[in-house]
């Protein structure tokens, strides 16, 4: 189990002092339970670890999981917060959150993007090729606004992790790449513009990682680019190490614990830098994943089940790919409790099938469950990180209510939509109302 999971005399799932049952009825289902706690440890956990660094920042990659209320959270707990889009950094505003503690990422912002972040002044933003740079440099100039920036680079580094969220390797669309040169012109290119003020590099090399010896080849390759241009008067003073540090989903997973991580990094850095007679520079970390992933949960009633004999057992569920996409997108695999029978033993394989009118929408396959029956609820586990950012309306089904709990208190966070808030946009062309 996660978090403060535990089980109840009258054998239900509690998730943060709460009922799971009792929060299902009270706030329908599909519904995100959202623990609190859970976040504010693994928070702390970050900000602990870097103490032992003299400059230093944890910057809470918002694409993870983003609501108003999480800014605030975030706010509250002493990170920062990066964002990948204008509505990204729309949603951090309207919150309130501190703009000089906004770094604004994405590989292609648009020119009213870049304008936004000017004019709000946004910490950093962080610039992905030379179409950005130079685009930000002539808007920058037109306003006569200093821009702070940080140049991403690809340090060449595969991430053992499933491709499609590997990012550091030569073949990405991320990124200055150091090995082909480009990263270095972005360097001098940069340098050379009046409005722009070159703080330092970053670099992610991937998500959902569990052998974290890549970050260590990616900090020398790093404090190697950074030493190079020492020798060349140009002072790289901020070191982002972007985050991907990987949590469990199954009992198969075995991630690596938040102490543990930064305590390798933190050794890391100080090697790195003492080798190269390099000070320090200011260490900033981008965890999303790691800090939300294993506090969300997502419960789901039980309906139709369908056996056949000799294949499998189909139980489906009242979601599924539109609240989360992970498993269709890139076989992402989760685990779940019978939140109504979590003191049972398991007695069938199952697999849990979404409504979608697709065969793709499938949550888990061949779970060992107790017997399920139709108004069952199931809860599936580690589904915090991207799962409420990913969900759609496909199928026009409303996206599901976000509900914290924490020490037995449950808030809402974000009501459940209504089918009227699939059509709220929706026009009608004049000619076609009496018809063609």
């Amino acid at each position: 189990m996660n978090g403060t999971m535990s089980i109840n005399k009258q054998g239900h799932l509690e998730i943060g002092g709460c009922d799971v049952v009792e929060l299902a009825q009270k706030y329908g289902t599909p519904l995100y339970i959202f623990d609190e706690e859970t976040v504010i440890n693994n928070a702390k956990a970050y900000l602990a670890g870097l103490a032992e660094l003299e400059n230093y920042e944890v910057i809470y990659a918002s694409k993870a999981f983003l609501t108003l209320g999480m800014c605030k959270l975030i706010e509250a707990l002493g990170l920062s917060i990066d964002v990948v889009s204008g509505g990204e950094l729309y949603v951090a505003l309207q919150a309130g959150f501190p703009v000089n503690r906004i770094y604004f990422h994405g590989n292609n912002k648009s020119i009213s993007e870049l304008q936004m972040a000017i004019d709000v002044g946004v910490g950093r933003i962080v610039v992905d090729n030379f179409y950005e740079l130079e685009t930000l440099a002539e808007i920058a100039a037109n306003k006569r606004r200093q821009v702070n920036i940080l140049l991403r680079l690809n340090p060449g580094v595969e991430a053992d992790t499933h491709s499609y969220i590997q990012t550091g390797q030569p073949d990405s669309k991320f990124g200055f790449s150091i090995g082909n040169g480009d990263a270095e012109r972005s360097v001098d290119l940069a340098d050379g513009f009046e409005y722009i003020n070159l703080k330092g590099i970053h670099c992610h090399i991937g998500s959902q990682i569990f052998d974290i010896s890549s970050y260590k080849v990616a900090i020398n390759v790093m404090m190697d680019f950074i030493l190079n241009y020492k020798s060349k008067g140009i002072t790289l003073s901020e070191l982002n190490l972007g985050g991907g540090l990987g949590i469990r989903y199954t009992k198969a997973d075995q991630p690596v614990p938040i102490p543990e991580f930064t305590k390798f990094l933190v050794s890391s850095v100080k090697e790195a830098a003492e080798q190269r007679n390099l000070e320090i520079p200011r260490i900033m970390i981008e965890p999303g994943r790691s800090i939300v992933g294993e506090a969300g949960t997502t419960v789901y009633q039980i309906g139709a089940i369908k056996d056949i004999p000799g294949i499998r057992t189909y139980a489906s569920v009242d979601g599924g790919m539109t609240d989360n996409p992970r498993v269709a997108l890139y076989q992402a695999q989760y685990h779940g409790i019978v939140a109504n029978k979590a003191d049972q033993p398991a007695e069938k394989t199952y697999t849990i099938a979404g409504k979608c009118c697709e065969s793709s929408d499938k949550l888990i396959e061949n779970i060992e469950l107790p017997q399920l029956e139709p108004g069952d609820l199931l809860a599936v586990l580690s589904t915090g990180a991207y799962n409420y950012s990913m969900a759609s309306n496909y199928n026009s089904l409303p996206r599901p209510a976000i509900v914290t709990v924490y020490r037995g208190e449950s808030k809402l966070m974000v009501e459940r939509e209504t089918y009227a808030d699939l059509i709220r946009l929706h026009r009608i062309p004049k000619r076609w109302q009496a018809g063609i």
